[in-house]
């Protein structure tokens, strides 16, 4: 990156060596299969691993040696991370060693030097089965593994059982003793159908219990909770300086709960992922999760989407999206930010280099605000992977932009632009944009108002990539004889073209009332003078 750009002016001048990225992780994986199935001095007297063997040794490998060196991390949070990539590095070679000395991971058997770490389980789980109230004798006999001495349980699941009063003060000595290794904590959906009252002194007591934890990771949502349940995890929340995933989803969350989220969790510099989805959090609310949002500089997926925010809402969370310039994912979707919303979104959205997923479906966008998206994200973003736009009212005016931005994403996997209004003209355009893009494997452009010429290029683009796996073109007016072509264009793979079952092939637009005619000369003259078009940048 040059380092004039806009994110490295913003991005604070400091080098952080951990954690290192899931590709460095992944490389050094690779490196320890090579170790593990290749002659060397090494093997020549322990004796070299299948393929098979030396990939599940060297991701268990691997796995321990980060899990002990992010601990370590965890304790002197303030240093470069450089004593955690040594300690990273020399935890690998010594089970590496332990391995090829005879300490194989089977399928069926842990690395023989680690027994006294592998012999427990780290994930407690009680979600799984039918979704039923739990009361004290059954907690009794269900969480009788986590008051087993010495357990290893880092990882507790409580989703999907809705505990009562008597359940709760069962689970809180338990709980309370188990606060010196938890690490991700999972109270979703914990409480359904429980009176207010009661619901609220569980919660109290859970949020007590574990009071003081240094979790990573903490999911309270599908818990109706409001401001009365957000206060009521005051106690937990307040005591989380650590946290680096925070998951509210589906929780009720309305402008005053905001605010009370805001205020019990003063300290997010260390989130990456903050999940906020399905609330009724509103304007003022999302001026509230912008003050989170501010003070979480290093935030990598960020998901705040049906949460009813309107314009107002949508600048201010924009503006404070513009301090997150880790960020890799970003689902907004489903608010009405609108033409306002969508400009300060695209100034935010430029600082943003490490983007891989962004999804602005539903947002009221309209052209402006869809065109100054795409020229920033084309600007910004050429590692984006995903991309949804859909039902934002842009039309063929906006084509061109959106192509510019799409031909420059070589790595782009999945494009989402439904029900919008890019008709012919559109498709074509967008079809051109993806001729060279050879990992994408998903296309949606349906009720789009595109006739048999757009539908017939977008079919013969995607057709022979390797790995493409839908094209999704329902919902658009097509001729029966487009129809036909496009099904014989995928008369090999029919399975990757989706239905058609909504096409309404006597459809027609305002530009159409006054031709006459099936339309179908005037789609092939269109065809004709798009061939040639070359994509570029709009102001």
């Amino acid at each position: 990156m040059d380092a004039t750009s806009p994110s490295s002016q913003n991005r604070p001048f400091s080098i952080k060596l951990w954690p290192p990225s899931q590709s460095t992780r992944q490389v050094l994986v690779d490196r320890m299969i090579n170790n593990l199935t290749t002659k060397s001095i090494f093997t020549e007297k322990y004796g070299t691993l299948s393929k098979e063997d030396a990939e599940e040794n060297a991701k268990y490998i691997e796995d321990k040696a980060f899990s002990t060196a992010d601990q370590h991390h965890e304790k002197e949070p303030d240093g470069d991370g450089g004593s955690a990539v040594q300690l990273y590095a020399r935890e690998c070679s010594k089970l590496l060693l332990e391995v090829l000395k005879g300490g194989r991971i089977s399928k069926d058997k842990k690395l023989t030097s680690l027994n006294d770490i592998a012999s427990h389980e780290t994930f407690f789980d009680i979600s799984k089965g039918q979704r039923a109230f739990i009361e004290a004798a059954e907690a009794e006999e269900l969480l009788k593994p986590l008051k087993e001495p010495g357990n290893s349980y880092s990882k507790i699941c409580f989703s999907n059982r809705s505990f009562g009063l008597e359940a709760a003060q069962v689970a809180e000595p338990i709980l309370a003793s188990l606060k010196s290794q938890l690490k991700d904590v999972d109270l979703s959906d914990f409480v359904a159908g429980r009176p207010e009252a009661e619901a609220l002194k569980v919660m109290n007591i859970f949020a007590e219990a574990l009071e003081g934890t240094v979790l990573k990771s903490l999911n309270l949502s599908n818990n109706a909770l409001g401001e009365k349940g957000v206060r009521a995890f005051r106690a937990l929340l307040k005591s989380q300086a650590q946290l680096k995933e925070l998951y509210l989803m589906n929780d009720g969350i309305s402008e005053e709960a905001a605010r009370a989220v805001s205020e019990l969790i003063p300290s997010t510099e260390k989130l990456r992922i903050l999940h906020f989805h399905n609330n009724m959090t509103g304007d003022e609310g999302a001026v509230a999760i912008a003050e989170v949002v501010k003070r979480s500089p290093l935030l990598e997926d960020f998901r705040c989407s049906s949460t009813r925010i309107g314009s107002e809402g949508g600048v201010a969370l924009s503006e404070a999206l513009g301090t997150c310039t880790y960020l890799k994912k970003l689902d907004l979707r489903d608010n009405m930010f609108g033409v306002e919303g969508g400009i300060a979104l695209s100034k935010a959205l430029s600082k943003h280099s490490d983007l891989t997923e962004v999804y602005l479906s539903y947002l009221n966008l309209e052209n402006e605000g869809a065109i100054a998206i795409a020229n920033s994200l084309k600007e910004s973003a050429p590692s984006l992977e995903v991309l949804e736009m859909a039902g934002n009212d842009i039309t063929a005016a906006a084509a061109l932009a959106l192509a510019a931005t799409i031909e420059s994403m070589k790595l782009l996997t999945k494009l989402n632009l439904a029900e919008n209004e890019l008709k012919d003209e559109g498709a074509i355009q967008i079809s051109k944009a993806l001729a060279g893009h050879s990992q994408l494997n998903e296309v949606d452009m349906s009720t789009n108002l595109i006739r048999r010429a757009g539908a017939r290029l977008l079919a013969q683009t995607v057709v022979q990539k390797p790995g493409f796996k839908l094209l999704n073109i329902n919902g658009n007016y097509i001729s029966d004889e487009g129809i036909d072509e496009v099904k014989d264009i995928f008369k090999k793979t029919p399975d990757i073209l989706g239905s058609l079952d909504e096409n309404d092939p006597e459809g027609e637009d305002a530009d159409d009332d006054e031709e006459s005619g099936d339309g179908e000369g005037d789609e092939d003259e269109l065809g004709s003078k798009l061939k040639n078009l070359e994509v570029g940048p709009v102001d």
